[in-house]
């Protein structure tokens, strides 16, 4: 696997992602959309993570240590970060689908603007 297939896989991703979040009426669907759209961006972090190397790292002398500095875990990290603002945007997602369904008694986003109220 190259960087480019994972890639591609990852800009397939984001581009259902999209489809989904501009077609879609019901918010819980947006909501999924845009977690698509975060996972499509940790993969390709995981990706870049993967299949590059750092300017400052590449001038390492032995081949173990080249080894070692390949596996830096840098886009792993940056995977985490990304999952966690994933979870807290759809637990706040969630808090506001509750309360409009509360008001309304409707999940479409085009009805959320009636909460100005």
């Amino acid at each position: 696997m190259t960087l480019e297939n994972v890639l591609l896989l990852s800009a397939a991703l984001f581009s259902i992602g999209i489809y989904g979040v501009m077609s879609r009426r019901s918010i819980i669907t947006t909501l999924m959309s845009i977690e698509l759209m975060f996972n499509a961006v940790v993969v390709a972090a995981i990706a870049f993570s993967r299949f590059t190397l750092p300017a400052s790292l590449a001038n390492v002398e032995s081949p173990v240590q080249a080894a070692a500095v390949r596996l830096a875990l840098t886009g792993h990290v940056f995977a985490v970060f990304i999952i966690a603002v994933a979870a807290a945007e759809v637990a706040l997602g969630l808090a506001i689908v509750f309360a409009l369904y509360r008001v309304r008694e409707t999940t479409e986003i085009t009805d959320a603007a009636t909460m100005k109220n």
